[in-house]
């Protein structure tokens, strides 16, 4: 489903930055946009920055479970700064509707990763795609293999070899003269 990404622009609260960027929406089914002016109140002006595709996959739907649990059902909205003076400061990269696929793109540093609040039609379609394709998996403890810890690994660790390409080999095939 295409989804536009609204992002609100307001003045810096600090001096070091002139501008404050949030993604504050997102449109279902919006057409295809390049940073279009929605809106301009003063200072504050909003953008219709782009319509990236959200793709909702069938493996992921303990994710998507996870996320419609949330007090608020969100879109996390994934944006790049780009080097470029003029013209459009982030590029938006995706929108997801897994909180994983988020926090993997939060962990690298390189990316802004916004919360949106799901619109109530969207919030719908992705409730009926987890309704069609989650299959809860039964809980299976795992248990512990049957390792001999006291095996002593011939060779390994041996002060009467003095090679290290060797340490593998055992003296006792040494002596008997059996070197592979």
């Amino acid at each position: 489903m295409p989804l536009g990404v609204v992002i609100r622009k307001t003045p810096g609260a600090t001096r070091w930055a002139a501008w404050a960027w949030k993604a504050v929406a997102v449109l279902p089914g919006a057409g295809p946009a390049d940073w279009r002016v929605l809106r301009s109140e003063g200072d504050v002006t909003e953008y219709h920055a782009a319509t990236p595709t959200l793709e909702l996959h069938g493996a992921d739907t303990d994710a998507y479970v996870h996320g419609l649990a949330a007090q608020v059902p969100c879109i996390y909205v994934v944006l790049r700064a780009t080097a470029s003076t003029e013209g459009a400061p982030f590029e938006v990269l995706l929108v997801t509707a897994s909180p994983y696929e988020a926090q993997d793109y939060c962990d690298s540093g390189e990316e802004i990763v916004e919360k949106v609040a799901m619109p109530e039609g969207l919030l719908a379609w992705v409730s009926e795609f987890v309704d069609t394709h989650h299959v809860e998996e039964e809980f299976k403890k795992r248990r512990r293999d049957r390792v001999d810890i006291d095996v002593v690994e011939d060779g390994v660790g041996d002060p009467r070899i003095h090679q290290m390409r060797d340490v593998f080999r055992s003296p006792a095939l040494q002596r008997k003269g059996r070197m592979q």
